[in-house]
This record gives C-alpha cells, sequence and structure tokens, in this order.
C-alpha cells in the first residue's frame, strides 16, 4: 500500500474512533461559556433553546482546542475541535462558509471521507466530522464530534461568518467600534463627505458583517457573505484590530456587543466605553450601516489587508468566486 493510500484509510479510520466517543454533556444550570473549558476530546453541548432563531458566528480556538456557536449574539453551543498539526496550521481570521456537502470526500487524500463538510477556503480548509484526539492533528482542517458537526451543518449557512484565532481567553461585553455612529466632537471629519458604493440590492437578506481593514483604510459591508458597501475610513486613534464584535441584544439604552479577540498578543478581553476606538468615514455610509444591522450582525477589526496574504490566512470572505476554485482545488485533510 503505498503512502497516500495508507493515509487515506487511516482518515478513514479516524471516523469510526470519533463517532464513538462524540458525547453530549448535559448543562444543566450553567452557561455555554462557563461550560467551554470542562469538555474534554469528543465531548460538545448543544443548546438551541437559548436563541432559537436568527443569524449565527462560529468561533473557533486553536489555543484551547474548542469552538463556540452563536445565535444572535447568544452561546448556544460548543465543541471540542481538532485543528491543523505543526506544519499544517490552520489560518487565523475570519471566513464565511463558501460550500456545504453532507457527504464529501477529500480530493488530495484518496477519497478520504469528510462527512458534513463546510469550506472556509477553496484551497482545503474545512469543517467536518473527525477524530479528536485532544490536541491539533489535522492538515489544517477543524475537525468535530460526528454528532456535533451533523447539527452544526443542519443550522448554518452559506455566508455565515467563521472566526478562527489563537487567542486563548473567554468573550467579554465591549462597545463596538463607532463605524455607524459620528465620532466625538472636535474629531476630524474629513471623509464625512466622501464617497462611498451602497448596493444592498445584492444580497435583500443574510447576516451583515462590517469588516475594517486598519492596513487598506477600508471598510466593506457583507450580507449573506456578498459584498453590498464599501467606503474608505481612517482610525483617528489606536484601535484594538484583530478583534470581532457581535451584536448580541439592542433595547432603548442601545445596542449591546460581545468581542472576541482572533489576532494580535493574548492576554484578557476586557472592554471600556470607547474600547473600539473611533473611525473618520462618510456619514452616509455610517447611517446605512446602521440601517441593516440586526442581533447577530458582527463588526470585525483587522489589522491585515482585505485582498492579500497568504492562501488560506487572507479575508477569504471577499474573494472572488471563481477562477481557481473548481471541483478538483479543494480537499482539506
Amino acid at each position: 500500500m503505498n503512502r497516500t493510500a495508507l493515509l487515506a484509510t487511516c482518515l478513514a479510520a479516524c471516523f469510526v474512533g470519533s463517532a464513538a466517543s462524540a458525547q453530549a454533556v448535559d448543562r444543566g444550570d450553567r452557561s455555554i461559556l462557563e461550560m467551554v473549558s470542562s469538555l474534554t476530546p469528543g465531548e460538545y453541548v448543544w443548546a438551541p433553546e437559548l436563541s432559537p432563531q436568527g443569524p449565527a458566528l462560529l468561533v473557533v480556538n486553536l489555543e484551547t482546542q474548542h469552538a463556540v456557536l452563536f445565535r444572535n449574539g447568544v452561546p448556544i453551543a460548543a465543541s471540542t475541535v481538532s485543528t491543523g498539526s505543526e506544519g499544517h496550521e490552520t489560518p487565523t481570521g475570519v471566513f464565511t462558509i463558501l460550500q456545504k456537502r453532507k457527504e464529501h470526500y477529500s480530493n488530495r487524500y484518496n477519497n478520504a471521507p469528510m462527512p458534513n463538510m463546510q469550506r472556509l477556503t477553496w484551497d482545503g480548509i474545512a469543517l467536518h466530522a473527525g477524530k479528536l484526539p485532544g490536541y491539533p492533528a489535522s492538515h489544517g482542517c477543524i475537525r468535530l464530534p460526528m454528532a456535533f458537526s451533523a447539527l452544526l451543518f443542519d443550522t448554518t449557512q452559506l455566508g455565515m461568518t467563521v472566526v478562527i484565532t489563537s487567542i486563548p481567553a473567554v468573550p467579554q461585553g465591549s462597545a463596538a467600534p463607532n463605524v455607524t455612529t459620528p465620532a466625538a466632537s472636535g474629531s476630524e471629519q474629513a471623509l464625512a463627505d466622501a464617497p462611498f458604493e451602497w448596493h444592498p440590492e445584492r444580497a435583500p437578506e443574510g447576516l451583515v458583517s462590517v469588516i475594517v481593514s486598519v492596513a487598506d483604510q477600508r471598510a466593506i459591508v457583507l450580507r449573506g457573505g456578498v459584498e453590498i458597501g464599501s467606503a474608505p475610513i481612517r482610525s483617528l486613534r489606536a484601535i484594538d484590530s484583530g478583534t470581532a464584535y457581535i451584536l448580541r441584544s439592542w433595547d432603548d439604552t442601545g445596542r449591546k456587543w460581545l468581542k472576541v479577540k482572533f489576532a494580535g498578543p493574548g492576554g484578557s478581553m476586557e472592554a471600556t466605553v470607547d474600547d473600539g476606538g473611533q473611525f473618520d468615514a462618510p456619514s452616509g455610509f455610517r447611517r446605512a450601516i446602521s440601517d441593516v444591522l440586526a442581533l447577530g450582525s458582527v463588526i470585525i477589526v483587522t489589522p491585515e489587508s482585505l485582498t492579500a496574504g497568504a492562501p488560506g490566512s487572507q479575508l477569504m470572505v471577499i474573494e472572488d468566486d471563481a477562477g481557481s476554485q473548481g471541483e478538483n482545488t479543494g480537499g482539506g485533510e
């Protein structure tokens, strides 16, 4: 048996072990975030009743080897994972689900099975069921318990945001970057009247994600994974980039956000009221964003360019769905 065939056989055998060891954990009175650190390899918790409807966001933590699913900004599920091993590291950053296949086989490793595959990049990074030994062991994909991968597959939609982080901390409450509201009085507003793009008709519905690139000094707005707007921006002071803010509630006192850091130095995620920093942006663009925000919407501030970077580490959410993204380019493990 050649090396590729042997690897495929081993990968196929992985799913037998993972299915047998996968176990749902009773939540009791505990919150999802309280349970995350106590989950052992193969365990997961699933409580969709905590937020039955609305857009979802998945946060995968490479450091802790766990994933948390949010809906309407509320944690509803968590699972252990196994991500890329040394030399095959899973990239950090912001991605969207590009393709879903209940039954899928690797194009790279002799048709090794990848049940409940959800593609994040066209060069082989995906979510799927697999063996969970308790440490990073994949070729870059994110392995999940079989039962959890099936539940997740049935919950997600194309275009859903996935944040992959290496920061070992639990999300905390925060104020979001003021991309949607004017900067403080007296701030420079040179971009207030600048031109911007706004085409909400391209995607009438779906999860709204605002991506702010500090490198490009530009922001784009995605709805359902489709770009509906873009504008120049400029940070007016130091900001906490490499961070996602999830809109978890909205009442008479204003919007409440959950902060998740996915890049940069680790440490606490404690937030202050002006944590997100200030941006100069076109006034009309701010109003347009504010009008389309809904529970579960995400604002992402990244130090990376919107287009540059190595394959798998760039913001794949705006990659053109053409060219080399054919059936034979993907395959994960």
